[in-house]
């Protein structure tokens, strides 16, 4: 007999007749019986099968086809000189800076040097010359990886795929992404040699602080030519693929550094680069050079290019990008830093500052983030990781006051051991029974680790990431001492939660982002994450940090009739001073300090970073209106706070155990692990006892 299947015409099935069945049943004829059943059974899942073969066939054709049809045009693949620009205003208005948008033709493969291609390749595709444009053998590496991390930690994407996603599509993870993303990455293949897929992706991939292509991140780190790039140079530019912003050695130098040197470690394991080379371009490691002569205001720039993509993605289209720069503001700070750098540089051996100035609701309006631009293109003010030191303690003294606490409650200054570990104060003197107010005004160490152990350090640690800290804090003891790394920029925007009314905020430097035809992408809307301390825990905070400006360390920094709240802080060995301050106008934060960590000569907080805030708010608020910090708190006359005991119950601290370290670059690379030993630890800035000089 014969049957008609869709779409494979007629086929003919050869049936057997069954045999006409036997009156007496016996053994043998049922286990015919049972075979033909399994025959007839068997045939049936083969026919369907074809049938849902032939369907599902069908169906993954027709999709291909319908995203084949949907595919973006590549027909302008090779206008590099399309390559947007992206042009920085401050509030008023004034142009700050310009980036992108200087490419006038491709640079070809033939025209670099062969290393930076092969960096390129290793690092992100060492496989690129063998596979088809979608590599099996990384998916699968990749899947097993991200199976054993429990997330997505690899993705598998080849150098074609990743050519795509960068020109025609975005960086959603969808599925529909994905598979555009493998189609364009088989055109591809199919249509370009591969030193041409390389020369498309060293031209079009961004490499952070605006630049897209190889010859822009290179005039942009370096001042000259991809040509020209040496092989220190050129390991940094192929490192910057994994993540531009956090690379960019103008964001932070070492990082970058140590990111060049896994490059040149993967281009000599995968046969790349010889070993000599390796070494001598590792001990030889890449500097930032060539910027012109510019405003500090380039700072500010970088840090708002930096985060762009998270505001605008990658548009085709130049950008115009509205900053809440204040340039009057901006050229105070400037004159300011100078000055006292030029002053103070050989008296006290400081030769770095940074300041940021902010709006209350976390509006970045001026930011200096070194001494000279064009000399250095750090931002010390937007990356520079730095213990804080007593800055710290306001948020020690808010986790107290949220738990019932006063400002007149009393603590006694005196010797405390916690763990085997016993602060002193910067005095080398103690001063008995004294109130929270003048414990904080002072600044008494003692003090501060009595209630960070009263309160518990977790609570101590929770009040600081409401406040915005995002940094690794270790539940030590010493933590109520600023023992951990922050930015400038992060200890700023925590103390503007006390001018603004008690709420946490996001520094921020842009308002808009517009295409140059008018387009809005962008414009901010909200400033933080809302209150986050009551109207009577603000107003005693205020109390105590406005005395801390009259009586205390702070006193230098006071500006007379004008309320004004601060809290200084000095690190280990007058490593770091700063100074952070407030009215109900403005939040300032100023650090000086050396580069390569050199103690000053006894520079503390309430000294030179005291004096270039006073000097700073002097020239920039004399004019503007005099507010009232807000909340309120009414001084009780005679304290009725209890006196703490010492040590507390160890019960308290029972569950605050302190993290793992982390290992450091080289650890990570061969997969050294462990504990800190107490000489780690004294060199992270935590003392063993008997060394404390914070303040």
């Amino acid at each position: 007999m014969s049957r008609r299947i869709p779409f494979l015409g007629t086929v003919r099935l050869e049936v057997e007749r069954p045999a006409k069945k036997s009156k007496a049943r016996s053994g043998k004829g049922g286990g015919q019986k049972a075979e033909r059943y399994r025959d007839r059974l068997w045939g049936r899942v083969a026919y369907w099968s074809v049938v849902c073969g032939v369907w599902m066939g069908v169906g993954f054709g027709g999709l291909i086809l319908y995203y084949a049809l949907t595919l973006p045009s590549t027909d302008n693949l090779w206008d590099i000189d399309t390559t947007p620009s992206v042009t920085v205003v401050a509030a008023d208005g004034t142009p700050i800076v310009t980036r992108g948008g200087r490419h006038s033709a491709a640079i070809g493969l033939a025209e670099l040097p062969a290393y930076l291609g092969d960096a390129v390749v290793a690092i992100e595709d060492h496989r690129f010359y063998s596979h088809f444009g979608i590599d099996p053998i990384g998916l699968v590496r990749a899947a097993v990886v991200n199976l054993k991390a429990g997330g997505v930690v690899q993705g598998g994407s080849t150098l074609t795929q990743q050519l795509a996603k960068n020109i025609f599509l975005t960086h959603e993870r969808t599925f529909d992404r994905k598979l555009r993303e493998a189609l364009l990455a088989l055109w591809l293949e199919a249509k370009f040699t591969k030193d041409e897929i390389l020369t498309l992706y060293l031209n079009r991939v961004y490499l952070g602080g605006g630049a897209y292509g190889v010859e822009a991140a290179s005039y942009r780190y370096f001042g000259k030519s991809a040509r020209d790039l040496t092989l220190p140079e050129a390991a940094m530019i192929a490192g910057l693929l994994k993540a531009p912003s956090r690379y960019a050695p103008t964001a932070n130098l070492e990082r970058a550094q140590a990111r060049a040197a896994t490059v040149l470690a993967v281009m000599v394991r995968e046969g790349f680069l010889d070993y000599g080379d390796g070494q001598w371009a590792f001990n030889h490691p890449a500097t930032l050079a060539g910027a012109a002569r510019a405003p500090s205001s380039r700072y500010f720039a970088d840090w708002v290019v930096d985060r762009l993509p998270g505001y605008a993605g990658r548009p085709n289209s130049s950008l115009m990008v509205q900053t809440t720069l204040d340039s009057d503001l901006q050229r105070v700070a400037e004159k300011i830093i100078e000055a006292a750098l030029a002053r103070n540089e050989q008296a006290l051996g400081v030769t770095q500052a940074a300041m940021v100035v902010m709006t209350p609701d976390g509006a970045v309006r001026a930011m200096v983030g070194g001494r000279n631009y064009q000399q250095s293109q750090y931002n010390r003010a937007a990356y520079a990781q730095r213990q804080p030191g007593s800055a710290f303690k306001p948020v020690v003294y808010l986790a107290a006051m949220e738990r019932g606490l006063t400002p007149d409650t009393l603590r006694v200054d005196a010797p405390v051991v916690v763990d085997g570990w016993a602060p002193g104060n910067y005095s080398g003197t103690f001063n008995g029974i004294m109130s929270l107010t003048e414990a904080l005004a002072k600044s008494v160490n003692t003090i501060a680790v009595q209630i960070s152990e009263e309160v518990g350090r977790d609570a101590v640690i929770r009040s600081a990431r409401r406040l915005g800290f995002r940094g690794r804090m270790r539940p030590h003891p010493s933590i109520a001492l600023g023992t951990f790394e922050v930015t400038l920029l992060e200890l700023t925007s925590a103390y503007a939660a006390f001018a603004n009314g008690g709420a946490s905020v996001i520094p921020h430097g842009i308002d808009s982002v517009e295409t140059i035809s008018g387009s809005l992408l962008y414009r901010r809307r909200g400033s933080g994450v809302g209150a986050i301390m009551s109207p009577q825990t603000l107003g005693m905070m205020n109390h105590m940090l406005s005395e801390t400006m009259r009586t205390g360390t702070g006193r230098r920094a006071a500006i007379a009739g004008r309320p004004s709240g601060g809290k200084t802080g000095t690190s280990q060995d007058f490593r770091d001073a700063w100074f952070v301050g407030y009215t109900a106008d403005l939040v300032v934060g100023v650090w000086v300090g050396n580069d390569d960590g050199a103690p000053m000569k006894s520079v503390t907080g309430g000294g030179l970073p005291a004096r270039i805030w006073h000097d700073f708010m002097e020239q920039t608020q004399s004019q503007v209106q005099v507010s009232a910090l807000p909340g309120e708190y009414r001084r009780v006359e005679t304290a009725t706070g209890s006196i703490g005991t010492w040590p507390f119950d160890d019960n308290s601290r029972a569950s605050q155990n302190e993290d793992d370290d982390e290992p450091g670059f080289f650890g990570r690379l061969f997969g050294f692990s462990g504990s800190a030993s107490g000489r780690e630890l004294e060199g992270r800035g935590i003392p063993r006892p008997g060394r404390n000089s914070w303040h």
